[in-house]
């Protein structure tokens, strides 16, 4: 693994195979960026890399990541053709809230693939980070994390760890020139929602949330992103009701 140019910055995709995935390398390739690509699925990956390939002329590595091997991580990141100025972790996995009651290796998975696996990665970049004195992280998270509902508290649950994760993270190395994005996008239209009867001014599309990503992390040097603004003050909301209340709510 070498380090990168600051005059060709490279972007290290986590989670490359998603919708949400695929706009946000094509926002990162579009403002000229190096873009690599780790996902499960590898051929699902080599398609997107041979789309932005067509779309920049610029080649795109892809290299295979299981998230929820965490043993695989070390390896993983010293094998990298480069280390990359920015790492972004776009991985999710909604799951099934009434399976996952009672299912505990399907709870196990959900809770693996958005808080153990995507925190332990990034932990792992942050230290090689800090000892360059420079780098970004972007973890997506959610505002499902910011209050426990009946509706999906295992999916809720973790992305809540994932947040606090990374806030403690960016506490941590703020002082090192290391930059911690979390970016909490609300309802997105992709395909992990599809079915779903979204609220159209709740839900956003998967190159608005790259659009924001991108911009957070690369422009403006945001701590926190609310991808629909409007999201900050419905959470304030539910996190102001009262226990008793919020106990009878059908959430």
């Amino acid at each position: 693994m070498t380090q990168s140019s600051p005059a060709n910055k490279a972007m290290l995709l986590v989670g490359a195979t998603s919708d949400i995935g695929h706009a946000t390398a094509l926002a990162y390739a579009g403002a000229g960026w190096d873009v690599i690509l780790a996902a499960r699925d590898a051929a699902g990956a080599a398609r997107n890399a041979a789309d932005l390939t067509a779309r920049t002329g610029r080649p795109v590595p892809v290299v295979a990541l299981d998230i929820t091997d965490t043993a695989a991580f070390p390896a993983f990141v010293r094998d990298l053709p480069r280390l990359p100025d920015t790492v972004v972790s776009v991985v999710g996995l909604l799951g099934d809230q009434a399976r996952a009651q009672s299912d505990l290796a399907d709870a196990a998975l959900v809770m693996r693939s958005n808080f153990e696996g995507p925190a332990l990665l990034l932990g792992l970049f942050a230290e090689h980070f800090a000892a360059r004195g420079s780098g970004t992280l972007v973890g997506v998270s959610s505002v499902a994390g910011e209050r426990g509902r009946a509706s999906n508290y295992v999916y809720g649950a973790a992305k809540a760890g994932f947040t606090a994760f990374l806030s403690g993270l960016r506490n941590r190395l703020a002082a090192r020139g290391v930059h911690v994005l979390t970016v909490k996008p609300g309802f997105v239209r992709t395909r992990m929602t599809a079915g779903m009867p979204l609220p159209k001014p709740l839900t956003a599309e998967a190159a608005e949330v790259a659009a924001a990503l991108f911009r957070g992390a690369e422009v403006t040097r945001r701590d926190v992103v609310y991808v629909r603004p409007v999201w900050a003050l419905v959470m304030m909301v539910i996190r102001a009701i009262p226990e008793p209340v919020f106990k009878r709510l059908k959430l």
